[in-house]
């Protein structure tokens, strides 16, 4: 298949050079530990298994720094180039030594793992082959494979496979494979050195463990591609023109056609219209390969081209590509599906070592890519590029991606209601984890993004990159939605423009971004520099509500555009520098603020001329860690005790009369009150704090006006982590409210962790209905 021209524009040429020797202990951040030791990592928040966001994974991850190990932790580090910038939580264990190992205890049922690692390159920067050990209970299971011929790039965009060159990266790869059996929860599984004559360093970042079901059967009806049409499930023999000729029976047919379990070599694209696509699973049935001549060549399940009419009324589930791309070349169609796919799904696929998990060239419609990983690319994880419309990603896995992680691009032709939702995307090694270049209508919400590397942040709104202009209709507009995000340890230093970049940053590069962009019910944690940003040409109509950061290497806001915002319930805390602004645009930047703001603005703003050093942080504690890890890494930085965790934060009501609903009980305003329906007891109020949270002290407020009479609330406190099953934290008790202390009542609780809080009210002296101005949580 004869790809048509398609070459991203390349990124700015790279102004620095960054080396590291390979092994050199002077470029990491290195603590020796004793035999039979943990790793003693700093806590850091995990980007996985945050509740309500972010994908739904199959898998539990425990991150090595946080293991039994006789090894060395390097990190934390987020200075790129370095070893453990690019690790999960910037830490890992380096083990250098026959008998070094990590050791992980397994907390729930497993048989398969997967675990991600760097080895180091090799002279010739085609990378070397080596394995570890693999004991369950000290009983040795197998030897694994791994490699890092995937890995380690140099040199300038976009970048090359020459040791000799500068600017090192891309030092991570992920391997996977089944245990044999179900181990139970307690098991210890450890990945061992036995010989250093392969590599003289094995890095373990993290692993994770899952429960893998047996292969599922072949659809009644369908065709088969070993069975009936030949194909070589060994990997042996070359199988793309025999499963093409099964796909193609499929679509005439009208029947489903299905890849049993196997390993199957595929060396150009698989062209699929009007057809299911199907396998056993995707840990049972692969598709990999590329042409051993013509490099451009390789395994890849495409649609028809936008300009061959596209294809249509595909599906491609349960199966994994699983590539042999090891460089970045743009113009290659290397990816692991591609084409355009209108009115199709991708479901529950496993795509890694290709040069993009997923690039879209419409114009296509109705697209949709679900309960997916995507790993390892050299380029994006998955772009939307020119003309997609109505097309979603969602409840997928996104981790160490060359580019990108999630990326839209209205080059030439307008991007359209197209959603990033439930997703999480961690480590892309350059550039943004989720990005809109451009598009109408655009929805990223409910997602994760964490670890981003160098030259990008986290969440990206831009007029950036060619063929995005309104001339064209690609530019920003209508209603951006970002909702409800968690970004951690996002943004870092871009190398060309020698600062950093926010974790939230908007450019108006090609033109200004005059649309509405609403960023609402966030959190930003951690950020590597600024949290939030503004750069090139203007930024208008941004709306900031709801929003939580807590720990920032540098500003709350660097301002380096004219534009304007408004800010709403947006807190900060734990700003590394004491004015919490950076603006050299004075007054061409509108700040508007509403209620609810506290710890980010100051007038006048800093505007040194010079950029400071970021102050990286771990949860807002500065450096330093535990001698020991904790048992259950956080999902969440530690929390100042002094924040009220309800305030801004979304909240539900049984009922409410009039004009006092639910919101006034969070609003920070004791003048304002909830009132329940009249005589109709029990009334709750529940408010979703975002994260689980050890609530220690509730506090309970009316309004303070002596106009209000003494009375006492017949109450009890309830918490959730799930919003379904609640527990008593505190029983139902009579608290009285009185004008001459303030009309306060304060409950002490035991520091359950607690997402879901609720105040269920039985009865109210003073009037027939639950009353509150102030529901308040505190973790001390």
């Amino acid at each position: 298949m004869t790809a048509p021209p398609n070459g991203r524009s390349p990124r700015r040429t790279l102004a620095a050079t960054v080396s590291m020797a390979l092994a050199a202990a002077g470029t990491l951040v290195a603590v020796a530990l004793a035999p039979e030791a943990h790793a003693a990592g700093v806590p850091a928040p995990s980007p996985v298994g945050i509740s309500g966001r972010g994908a739904s994974v199959p898998f539990k991850e425990q991150e090595a720094e946080y293991a039994a190990t006789n090894g060395t932790l390097i990190g934390p580090d987020r200075l790129y180039g370095h070893l453990p910038s690019e690790a999960s939580g910037r830490q890992a264990v380096t083990l250098d030594a026959p008998g070094e190992y990590v050791e992980f205890t397994l907390t729930a049922p497993a048989n398969a793992m997967s675990f991600r690692y760097s080895l180091p390159d090799n002279a010739a920067g085609t990378g070397r082959d080596a394995s570890l050990d693999l004991k369950i209970d000290g009983n040795q299971l197998k030897s694994v494979p791994m490699t890092s011929k995937y890995g380690w790039y140099y040199g300038g965009y976009p970048f090359n496979n020459n040791p000799g060159d500068s600017n090192p990266h891309h030092f991570y790869d992920e391997t996977r494979t089944l245990l044999g059996s179900t181990l139970p929860t307690g098991t210890k599984v450890r990945l061992q050195v036995s010989s250093t004559s392969a590599s003289p360093t094995f890095t373990i970042d993290l692993a994770d463990f899952e429960q893998v079901g047996s292969p599922i059967g072949k659809p009644s009806g369908a065709l088969d591609v070993v069975s009936d049409f030949g194909a070589d499930p060994t990997g042996a023999a070359d199988s793309t023109a025999k499963i093409q000729a099964a796909v193609d029976a499929g679509k005439a047919q009208g029947r489903a056609v299905y890849i049993p379990q196997g390993t199957f070599q595929v060396r150009d694209h698989i062209v699929v219209d009007q057809v299911t696509l199907a396998g056993a699973g995707p840990w049972y049935s692969v598709l990999t390969g590329r042409d051993p001549v013509n490099r451009a060549k390789a395994v890849g399940v495409y649609g028809k081209y936008a300009n061959q009419g596209g294809s249509k009324n595909v599906t491609l589930k349960d199966f994994a590509v699983i590539g042999d791309i090891r460089e970045r070349v743009d113009d290659d169609q290397v990816n692991a599906i591609g084409g355009a796919l209108s009115n199709s799904t991708v479901d529950n696929v496993w795509l890694q070592h290709t040069k993009c998990g997923a690039w879209l060239d419409g114009p296509m419609d109705n697209f949709t890519l679900k309960n997916s990983r995507i790993l390892d690319q050299t380029a994006d994880g998955v772009n939307f590029h020119m003309g997609v419309t109505n097309s979603t990603v969602t409840n997928t896995f996104v981790r160490n991606t060359g580019d990108d992680g999630l990326a839209m691009w209205a080059e030439n032709i307008p991007n359209v209601k197209n959603k990033f939702t439930y997703n999480t995307v961690i480590l892309p090694v350059l550039a943004n984890n989720i990005v809109t270049y451009g598009g109408k209508d655009i929805t990223i919400s409910d997602n994760v993004m964490a670890d981003t590397v160098t030259n990008g942040g986290g969440l990206h709104v831009a007029n950036r990159y060619p063929g995005v202009n309104s001339g064209q209709g690609t530019a920003v507009s209508g209603t951006t939605t970002a909702a409800r995000n968690t970004l951690i340890r996002a943004g870092n230093n871009d190398y060309n423009w020698q600062f950093g970049v926010g974790a939230v940053w908007f450019s108006g590069l090609n033109e200004a971004l005059d649309a509405t962009v609403n960023i609402t019910d966030t959190e930003i944690l951690d950020s590597s520099y600024a949290a939030i940003m503004n750069i090139e040409g203007a930024t208008k109509g941004l709306h900031f509500e709801n929003v939580r950061i807590d720990g920032t290497g540098t500003y709350a806001l660097q301002i380096q555009a004219p534009g304007n915002a408004s800010f709403t319930n947006v807190t900060a805390t734990h700003i590394a520098q004491s004015n919490p602004i950076h603006n050299c645009v004075g007054s061409g930047f509108v700040i508007t603020r509403g209620t609810g703001n506290s710890g980010w603005y100051a007038d006048p703003p800093a505007c040194t001329g010079t950029w400071p050093d970021p102050k990286w942080t771990n949860g807002g504690v500065p450096g330093g860690g535990p001698t020991t890890p904790p048992t259950d890494p956080p999902t969440d930085p530690p929390t100042d005790p002094t924040l009220n965790l309800a305030k801004g934060r979304p909240v539900t009501e049984t009922s409410h009369t009039d004009v006092y609903p639910a919101t006034k009980a969070v609003d920070g305003d004791a003048n304002t009150y909830w009132e329940s329906a009249n005589n109709a007891f029990p009334q709750s109020l529940t408010v979703d704090l975002g994260a689980a949270k050890a609530v220690k002290r509730v506090v309970l407020k009316l309004p303070p006006a002596t106009a209000w009479a003494t009375r006492t609330q017949t109450l009890s406190v309830l918490g959730s982590t799930d919003n379904s099953t609640f527990t008593t934290l505190k029983p139902s008790a009579g608290y009285t409210f009185d004008p001459s202390s303030g009309n306060t009542a304060t409950i002490s609780l035991g520091g359950t962790a607690t997402r879901y809080l609720r105040v269920t009210v039985t009865g109210n002296t003073g009037w027939p209905a639950a009353q509150l101005s102030e529901l308040e949580a505190y973790t001390g």
